[in-house]
């Protein structure tokens, strides 16, 4: 997980030139690529940017294209969350270490994210144990209330208290939290940030670049987890086949096996149509949308943002996506994107050829997507985080001595 410099510049600074000292913990391991990872990743790499001292613990081992600031426990287990898998640190010395890194860090503030997973985000929470000042970002959002975190509401309520500064990435990352959340807790909806001048100057691959007879729709996800919605996908292929017999289908992602398999039942010899790019690096993903006629975000739920809408519009690229209320905010209600019924392939199938039919429509929407890609520029996101963090550590009448 490569770092980029892609200092923030022209904001106004909230902490008043002040630099602090940040500790951050994932309860994710930084071995397998996620969101909550990598936007840590890039978050951090715009405090560092700024002069800001940072330091990430996350679960699981070092590789080798982890950065130096970011420390891991050697240790995770995996188990299913919300339609993924997601690896973990919870048993055994996970508390003592967690808690050990950041009293040993002296850290100004410490952001929590996902501290309601039972991972290294909840154990700094434990009572009595409060060196500084805590912030938490919310990330997750469910489309049915999983019966465990019903259950654990009250205790989440008592043990998430001591978190001063809340944020949510969206409003429905806000309403998952608000049920678990202390009701005393000052909460914010700040969105995931991107790089979005590094989308926008990215040059399309020759290789990967359709023609008006041979246009060019892409997938970006992991193609495995029925959520991302690669059946969706498909089923879109199948008919836009019908209309546009020459479409060329860019399948970018982890689960190639699985995409290959859930083609060939949506149709035989659909696989074929499709080309597999694999796991792409951060420079190949932002040619990808760049090589695009028509990018689609078909996830079928559990989806609290919509990262991929926004890196998509920011590189210039036209988008179709699922009616998920994540996806219809980053849009705003279809201003900069195309939406379709959540699960209907054959919709999705008509907003993209409608899309193809017309190229007025089709630049149309994709200058709009790009100047809504502007207000998830991680310059913006950057200020407000460090907004939050500079109300996290004004004093408070209940503010104990720090140890």
């Amino acid at each position: 997980m490569r770092a980029h410099d892609d200092t923030p510049v022209g904001e106004p600074d909230p902490l008043g030139g002040r630099k602090l000292r940040v500790g951050i913990i994932s309860p994710y391991s930084f071995e397998t690529p996620g969101g909550v990872q990598l936007h840590i990743r890039d978050f951090a790499q715009q405090l560092i940017a700024l002069g800001h001292e940072v330091e990430v613990l996350a679960p699981g081992r070092r590789t080798p294209d982890m950065p130096a600031w970011v420390h891991t426990t050697g240790s995770s287990f995996s188990v299913p969350y919300n339609g993924s898998v997601a690896n973990l640190s919870y048993f055994g010395l996970a508390g003592r270490r967690t808690r050990e890194w950041v009293r040993q860090g002296r850290f100004d503030v410490l952001h929590l994210h996902e501290p309601e997973v039972p991972s290294l985000s909840h154990k700094p929470l434990a009572p009595g144990f409060d060196p500084c000042p805590y912030v938490a970002t919310f990330h997750a959002s469910f489309d049915s209330y999983p019966l465990a975190l019903k259950l654990a509401s009250p205790y989440l309520r008592s043990y998430l208290s001591g978190i001063r500064q809340a944020i949510c990435v969206s409003e429905a990352a806000r309403d998952t939290a608000g049920r678990y959340l202390n009701p005393a807790t000052q909460v914010q909806v700040i969105p995931n940030g991107i790089r979005a001048s590094f989308f926008a100057a990215a040059r399309p691959k020759p290789a990967w670049r359709g023609s008006a007879k041979r246009p060019v729709i892409g997938f970006l996800g992991r193609m495995g987890e029925e959520r991302k919605g690669f059946k969706v996908f498909a089923q879109a292929a199948q008919s836009l086949l019908e209309i546009e017999p020459n479409a060329r289908f860019l399948c970018a992602g982890d689960g190639q096996d699985s995409a290959r398999q859930i083609a060939r039942q949506v149709q035989p010899g659909l696989e074929d149509r499709m080309e597999f790019l694999g796991r792409v690096s951060d420079e190949e993903k932002a040619s990808f949308y760049k090589s695009l006629d028509v990018y689609v975000a078909p996830q079928t739920g559990g989806e609290s943002f919509g990262i991929v809408l926004a890196e998509a519009m920011a590189a210039g690229c036209p988008v179709v996506a699922s009616d998920l209320e994540a996806f219809e905010a980053v849009s705003q209600r279809g201003c900069s994107a195309l939406h379709f019924h959540n699960g209907d392939g054959r919709a999705c199938a008509q907003r993209i050829a409608s899309l193809l039919s017309d190229p007025t429509r089709r630049e149309a929407l994709a200058k709009a997507g790009l100047e809504r890609s502007r207000t998830y520029d991680w310059q913006q996101v950057t200020t407000r985080i460090l907004t939050v963090y500079a109300k996290a550590m004004q004093p408070t009448p209940s503010m104990t001595k720090r140890r």
